[in-house]
């Protein structure tokens, strides 16, 4: 029989939803929207208000039915930062969440059927908590785990109380995978990813020395690559005839272009720089040939 390990859960996350994909909006004229827009009376007042403006856009087109379409979105945009709320201090700026909030409203009044039903707001809730979910599985985490694991992750976290509360104690990885449904090693990686929202700073210190993250990181060292590249080059320009050595070190050393070389050996451009390219060949060849193993 196998040991349960206890798994602890971070609480605080959010539960996933979807949310489909909308087409471009028309435009829609909103007026002046600075500060807060209060909530014209009661929820009664706002729905039937609501209802009567939807109704009379049904019956209109252009200019006017967009006006009417306005004034249920100004109408209704205590509820989408009501909504937005509860997604606070999770990572997203309440400016952020209220904008994204604002435009699902925007989107759901303009799909609206009022043969359907005379409450927007059954069909606005869900479509704004949706762009809501969707808005944070798309820009919160900072590493993005699977979508399978996003989806586990909430409804790990719910059934981490749920069975807290029923077993009395921490619930293991086997209960947990067996009351989600999935294995053991999805559960686990649920949990690992718990920290991947948010990136850790690299001037948050790590040692009891106060050292930063940033000053402990491993880096390049440029001077390796300049050392294996002699230790490979030196033996091979050392098999090299002594034109082709001079010509190197006129090219390289010097810096001198190839015209000027071709000056000082007497020979033309041209000529100059197939010998360069057959020195290039015979050193390439040099390095990649077999060592020879020595004689014993």
């Amino acid at each position: 029989m196998s040991h349960a390990h206890p798994v602890s859960v971070a609480p605080g996350a959010a539960r996933s939803g979807e949310a489909s994909e909308a087409d471009p909006l028309p435009t829609i004229p909103l007026g002046p929207l600075t500060g807060r827009v209060s909530d014209e009376g009661s929820a009664g007042t706002r729905k039937r208000r609501t209802a009567a403006l939807l109704a009379e856009a049904a019956s209109c087109r252009g200019a006017e039915r967009d006006r009417l379409l306005g004034e249920v979105i100004v109408l209704n945009i205590p509820v989408a930062r009501s909504l937005a709320a509860r997604y606070r201090n999770r990572g997203q700026g309440a400016d952020e969440l209220e904008q994204v909030a604002c435009l699902a409203l925007t989107r759901a009044v303009q799909g609206f059927d009022p043969e359907r039903g005379d409450d927007l707001l059954v069909f606005a809730v869900p479509t704004i908590l949706g762009e809501l979910k969707r808005h944070f599985r798309a820009t919160s985490w900072a590493v993005r785990p699977p979508r399978r694991i996003q989806e586990i992750r909430p409804r790990l976290l719910a059934a981490a109380d749920d069975l807290t509360q029923r077993l009395g104690h921490t619930p293991s990885a086997d209960e947990l995978a067996d009351e989600l449904g999935c294995s053991i090693a999805e559960v686990s990686e649920a949990v690992s990813c718990g920290d991947l929202s948010q990136a850790a700073s690299l001037d948050e210190p790590v040692s009891a020395t106060g050292s930063p993250l940033g000053e402990l990181l491993g880096s390049e060292e440029e001077g390796f690559g300049q050392s294996e590249a002699v230790a490979m080059l030196g033996p091979a320009c050392r098999d090299l005839k002594p034109r082709d050595r001079r010509i190197l070190r006129m090219r390289f050393y010097e810096q001198l272009t190839q015209q000027q070389i071709a000056v000082e050996l007497g020979v033309t451009q041209v000529q100059v720089s197939r010998l360069l390219q057959r020195i290039f060949a015979d050193l390439r060849r040099r390095i990649d040939a077999p060592e020879e193993p020595h004689a014993a």
